[in-house]
């Protein structure tokens, strides 16, 4: 049995269409993320499969409950992480604890255990009379992550959880996930950090409300398998990509950092016809070489794709 599965999922506000006949299933203990530019509906997504807001058409059962019909039920049984911060900052971390463990019903001998679990996984033993509005950020989203989750819930839906920390503490709150996850507990995250991707056990790709792409990270770069990605090295990137446009071979260029991603339209010896074609060009090169394809080459593509297709 799916822990989300959902069909035909469409949300209508007016004319406007935000979420479009989305069609996907997610497994128990499974890590599904959730990737698409802002204004995708992605959100509109999750506050639909929270019971937060009902579809206009489709259905999705979370927890073998059917959204529609009691989205109270289903409140029960998930975890729920805004992408805006979503504890009481002139609270102390202590009393943010107590605060929902009062909204979940805990008490006694339950609500001290899973007190101690949500210092111990936030780090935050010694810091429990400290407000939260002082709470470095990383520490702040693992606290309100544990109070997600103070409930047990099987199903946690974390909207871009990350946003506005630090490298390392986006490294920790992702271990986090990674041992939820082992534990038993499935988790739908949205987040506009592509290696984050890297971590999903599949991904979804949203485009203007349509599922544009879903698969692991490996499937989805297959669509590259025929279409080799060569990494241009240049001190003017921008005359690199000029000159590799104008390529028949090329298909497409986008810079990658300081660097150009060429996509070639065939296999064979790339390499040596792009060092030429840019050497005819007047362009100088740094290195050429042959690279995998990232998420975020395969990101552009589908959202490319979607917009030639609508």
């Amino acid at each position: 049995m799916s822990a989300i599965d959902v069909q035909g999922l469409t949300r209508r506000f007016g004319d406007f269409v935000a979420v479009d006949h989305l069609s996907f299933s997610v497994k128990p203990g499974e890590i599904f993320g959730f990737l698409g530019a802002n204004g995708a509906g992605k959100s509109t997504t999750i506050r639909m499969l929270c019971g937060l807001l009902a579809p206009t058409s489709g259905t999705a059962i979370v927890g073998g409950v059917d959204v529609r019909k009691d989205p109270e039920a289903v409140k029960r049984r998930i975890g729920y992480m805004s992408q805006r911060f979503s504890l009481y900052e002139p609270l102390t971390v202590d009393q943010n604890i107590q605060f929902y463990g009062g909204i979940y019903g805990l008490t006694g001998e339950r609500f001290e255990a899973r007190r101690e679990f949500v210092l111990d996984m936030a780090g935050l033993h010694g810091r429990e009379k400290t407000f939260t509005r002082d709470l470095p950020g990383g520490w702040r989203q693992r606290l309100a992550l544990g109070c997600a989750i103070l409930h047990e819930p099987p199903i946690v839906f974390l909207d871009e959880p990350t946003g506005g920390v630090d490298p390392l503490s986006r490294r920790r709150f992702w271990d986090l996930i990674d041992r939820m996850s082992a534990s038993g507990t499935t988790v739908l995250v949205t987040t506009h950090y592509l290696d984050e991707a890297e971590h999903c056990h599949r991904i979804a790709i949203i485009q203007a409300g349509k599922l544009a792409a879903l698969g692991t990270a490996t499937e989805l770069k297959e669509a590259f398998r025929d279409r080799p990605i060569l990494e241009v090295q240049a001190p003017e990137p921008v005359a690199a990509m000029e000159a590799l446009d104008r390529l028949p071979e090329v298909e497409k260029t986008s810079l990658f950092g300081t660097s150009v991603h060429a996509v070639l339209r065939t296999p064979g010896d790339a390499e040596q016809l792009v060092t030429s074609a840019l050497a005819r060009a007047g362009v100088e090169v740094r290195g050429v070489e042959r690279v995998m394809p990232s998420l975020e080459d395969v990101f552009l593509d589908v959202a490319e794709r979607a917009e030639r297709s609508a």
